[in-house]
């Protein structure tokens, strides 16, 4: 997976107590449109439909900071499609918690992916490094 790119208003959102992180609803959203690092609520993004799609709800597995440093950890979010799903390119997070539906950040895959009926796109969340970390 390419590298997590932070939406420039989640460092504000987190200060101001929009996010938290360990208990708040996450969700995964799919677009074919770049995002702008300056977006600042899902109503910004132009996402694909998710009518043929499991559900994009994500699992934190660990919050917590050792020595200063926080690291967010996901579970790997595993969609699985009942009909087509796409195309789509990135692949982001948001905060369904938040008023606004808060962004944080994104995946650029790279290239356009279009899930069939019976697809299933495993979004491999490192475990060690974890989605990011705050020092």
């Amino acid at each position: 997976m390419a590298s997590f790119t932070k939406f420039y208003s989640f460092t504000e959102a987190l200060a101001e107590k929009k996010h938290n992180l360990s208990s708040d609803t996450l969700k995964g959203f799919l677009t074919n449109t770049a995002p702008s690092q300056s977006n600042t609520q899902l109503s910004d993004i132009t996402e694909v439909s998710y009518a043929n799609v499991s559900s994009r709800t994500i699992t934190v597995s660990s919050s917590s900071q050792t020595s200063g440093v926080y690291k967010l950890v996901f579970a790997d979010l595993v969609l699985t499609a009942s009909g087509t799903v796409g195309p789509f390119r990135y692949i982001g997070i948001y905060n369904d918690t938040a008023t606004n539906d808060e962004l944080i950040g994104y995946y650029d895959y790279n290239s356009e992916i279009t899930l069939n009926n019976g697809d299933v796109l495993t979004i491999d969340f490192s475990a060690t490094d974890g989605v990011l970390t705050i020092t």
